[in-house]
């Protein structure tokens, strides 16, 4: 005896509608988990500047260690392809760094050193011309002062705290640095040494065959990157050092060395660098002109040669593949800079940089468009090890 079509049809619809329960039972687990996620996510991010504020004197080198791993395990990589042994390899690969930092400190400080001496000189020299453009602006003055006679003044008392001398600070910050520098050189050469054993275990000691594939790509990816644009961007900014210093030269600036080298320094800082490097100039000139106009000159053309090089070298350069979202480098600048200070903005573009080829490959989180509805990833993550194995 055979069933009846109705009763096949209803089986069939029963079962479907099953499936559309199902389905959307795990959308809505899917959803549930997403947003679990993004809160601890978000919990995480706010978090995190406090526990790597706190315990600075850890992270801070461990992180900075990573990053000269990353751009200095190439060099290292081809020393040893020519020969060397894996441990000189890495030795003689962070020694390089070490002594074009220190090339580069020497041709910095020693002018700086000697121009300190003009600094009371120069600082007069700033009152001066600030108070002659005071005085062609005395009606400002008499207009406010007219205004706070009208209003009536009021007295106040200023209270004055007193702070330690820069002697005091440097000699209490002085033995933490020298720690944190020892250790991030450190951990800088034993991670050199051992990236071909991290190597080794990512790609042999996994469970399956696409998940190495993927680590290994990861990896590749986030070194390539980083190391490219460090290296790319290291030429352009020695080559604004250099005509810096030749424009300073040009113009009769004094250590014009020193001031090649702060503009390629403080290049490595977007945005922040050219300004700070364009107010230095300014207070400069300014300090050392006959006129406020002839002091302007340095500053206005740095800012001119700021102009050409960020609108138009570095992105014909470096190309669409290290284009960043100019408002994630802010992101970035502003809440490492919270975190380090002045090393934390020089290591937020390399940390933006790894975390975006890290999430090129695991997807980025769609949070616009999460908020309406859609996933929140793109990729399925329990798919991102099942690639097709081998036959």
């Amino acid at each position: 005896m055979t069933d009846s079509p109705s009763a096949s049809r209803g089986s069939t619809e029963g079962r479907t509608a099953r499936r559309r329960t199902r389905a959307a039972f795990a959308e809505q687990e899917l959803r549930l988990i997403s947003a679990l996620v993004l809160l601890i996510g978000l919990g995480l991010f706010l978090a995190l500047p406090f526990v790597l504020s706190i315990g600075s004197v850890v992270f801070l080198p461990l992180v900075t260690a990573l990053v000269l791993t990353i751009i200095l395990s190439p060099l290292a990589d081809k020393l040893a392809g020519w020969g060397l042994p894996n441990v000189l390899a890495s030795l003689v690969a962070l020694g390089a760094f070490f002594g074009v930092l220190m090339l580069a400190l020497a041709l910095i400080l020693q002018p700086a050193i000697a121009l300190f001496d003009s600094l009371p000189a120069m600082a007069d020299q700033v009152v001066h011309r600030f108070g002659e453009l005071r005085d062609q602006f005395a009606w400002v003055a008499m207009a406010n002062e007219r205004l706070a006679d009208l209003m009536g003044r009021s007295t106040t008392r200023e209270v004055v705290l007193a702070s330690p001398s820069v002697i005091e600070q440097l000699a209490f910050a002085t033995p933490s640095v020298v720690l944190e520098v020892l250790l991030t050189f450190l951990m800088t050469f034993f991670m050199i040494e051992a990236r071909v054993r991290l190597r080794r275990h990512l790609l042999f000691d996994r469970a399956s065959f696409g998940t190495s594939i993927k680590a290994a790509r990861v990896l590749r990816e986030v070194q390539d990157r980083v190391a490219a644009y460090i290296l790319t961007v290291s030429w352009i900014n020695a080559g604004v050092g250099v005509i810096v210093a030749l424009g300073a030269w040009a113009l009769g600036v004094e250590a014009p060395v020193m001031w090649g080298g702060l503009a390629a320094l403080l290049n490595f800082l977007p945005y922040i660098g050219p300004l700070a490097m364009t107010a230095l100039l300014a207070l400069f000139g300014i300090g050392t002109g006959d006129t406020v106009l002839l002091g302007i000159i340095p500053a206005a053309a740095y800012l001119a040669l700021h102009t050409v090089e960020s609108n138009i070298v570095t992105p014909s350069i470096l190309g669409a593949r290290f284009t960043m979202n100019p408002v994630m480098i802010l992101i970035a600048l502003s809440y490492f800079s919270w975190i380090w200070g002045v090393f934390g903005a020089l290591l937020s573009v390399p940390i933006l940089l790894m975390l975006t080829a890290f999430f090129d490959h695991v997807g980025r989180p769609n949070l616009v468009g999460f908020i309406f509805g859609e996933p929140l990833f793109a990729t399925n993550f329990m798919e991102l090890g099942q690639e097709e194995e081998p036959t």
